[in-house]
């Protein structure tokens, strides 16, 4: 019993000190800031007809539809092109900072913002890819995804290397200013009623809380005499970034189970031949001479199509070995490369290689670090710039957030 007890113990402590899984969070928040990113990139021309308020999916069906379901967009405040246009470029704006991880808290939310407002707009313009974007928008909203590989870290080292060579930092300006933009942005929202209440008051909430949170973070940070209620910060933003990143696992493993045990009730998958038909088909043919020879074989076929559906059932069960895990998550990635390339779903692999990226393990991202690293010096170098050695960074430690985490943080 004390053993049990004991193991209970270190489990809460590991839970309420540190915030888990820096660089596998730090790597969610690239995947799909990137996938997004090169979403609405691809798409821009073709903007007006996917979400504009002339598009086939007209703003007042789009009204009627939210009216019923009650979904989050900011596109419904106005039918106004500026408006739209405006709305566009701050999804895309909100994407290159969280994908650089500059103010990679408020820029969460942004994101979040962004991708509801778009996807929930015309709600027939997306796939499988777009549903775990939208998802994954809300949960990175909870995760601490800045700690390393982001702009914030790198803001955070520079002001732990001036205190210690007695330089005093300067104040943060930045983050407040924020703070009070969007806080002007929500008050105007509300007095206008654009925000609607729901179940324990819905989006309202949502924004007004995480606004709140924000500036209690920044009021303790210079006001607290004590450590104690930065502490105690601390630790709930790390009980809420865990319970974020193990709902991210969660959800991937819901993902490939629902859809593997699926295919196991489909006779075409039963039979091996599921694979063959879509590599037929010429809105899943962009390159038909590479479908043409995959679909040639017979065996290969069959083997990819037993494959695909043995993996995703069997993946949630191999997260107790990690090897047999790590073998069958490349093998993942792999099939999710191959399906961008050869059935023409880019943005759907992308999703799901993002998703993926959480089980990576550790020492991998250490070595895919130090790798991007090395890369961007030989860059530099070849430019005539020097470049200090390869410094890989590292998640804070609650003593140091109590000295670091002033103001907005990651």
């Amino acid at each position: 019993m004390s053993r049990f007890a004991l193991s209970v113990s270190r489990g809460i402590t590991r839970v309420t000190e540190t915030a888990l899984g820096p660089y596998q969070a730090a790597v969610v928040r690239i995947g799909f800031a990137a996938t997004w990113l090169l979403f609405l990139l691809r798409e821009f021309p073709h903007r007006q007809e996917m979400y504009g308020p002339d598009g086939p999916w007209s703003w007042d069906l789009a009204q009627q539809l939210i009216a019923n379901n009650h979904a989050f967009t900011v596109l419904m405040w106005s039918d106004s092109q500026v408006w739209f246009e405006i709305v566009y470029a701050l999804a895309v704006l909100s994407s290159v900072a969280l994908l650089l991880g500059w103010r990679t808290r408020a820029m969460s939310v942004l994101f979040m913002v962004g991708v509801l407002s778009l996807q929930n707009r015309s709600i027939f313009m997306g796939d499988g890819g777009d549903n775990v974007i939208h998802l994954m928008s809300i949960y990175l909203v909870l995760t601490r995804c800045g700690q390393v590989w982001s702009l914030d870290a790198r803001r955070a080292r520079l002001a732990r290397e001036a205190r210690a060579r007695g330089e005093r930092n300067e104040p943060d300006r930045v983050g407040p200013a924020l703070w009070g933009g969007f806080g002007l942005v929500l008050a105007a929202a509300t007095g206008a009623g654009r925000i609607e209440d729901g179940w324990l008051g819905g989006w309202f909430t949502v924004f007004w809380g995480l606004w709140a949170v924000q500036g209690l973070w920044w009021a303790v940070g210079r006001v607290a005499r004590t450590r104690e209620p930065r502490i105690l910060l601390d630790v709930v933003a790390n009980v809420v970034h865990n319970a974020a990143l193990f709902v991210i696992m969660a959800e991937a493993c819901l993902i490939y189970a629902t859809a593997g045990w699926y295919k196991i009730q489909g006779s075409r998958w039963q039979d091996g031949t599921a694979v063959y038909y879509p590599l037929h088909l010429d809105y899943f043919s962009p390159w038909p001479a590479l479908s043409d020879l995959m679909s040639a074989h017979g065996t290969i076929v069959m083997l990819v199509t037993y494959g695909t559906v043995i993996a995703q059932v069997a993946f949630p069960f191999t997260l107790f070995n990690r090897r047999v895990k790590n073998v069958l998550l490349a093998g993942m990635m792999t099939e999710h490369a191959v399906i961008a390339v050869v059935l023409g779903l880019p943005f759907f692999s992308l999703a799901m290689i993002a998703a993926d990226a959480v089980f990576l393990p550790t020492s991998f991202l250490h070595r895919l670090g130090e790798w991007a690293t090395r890369a961007r010096g030989v860059l530099l170098r070849r430019d005539g710039r020097t470049v200090p050695g390869p410094r890989e960074p590292q998640p804070e430690t609650p003593e140091q957030t109590e000295q670091t985490h002033v103001g907005f943080t990651a």
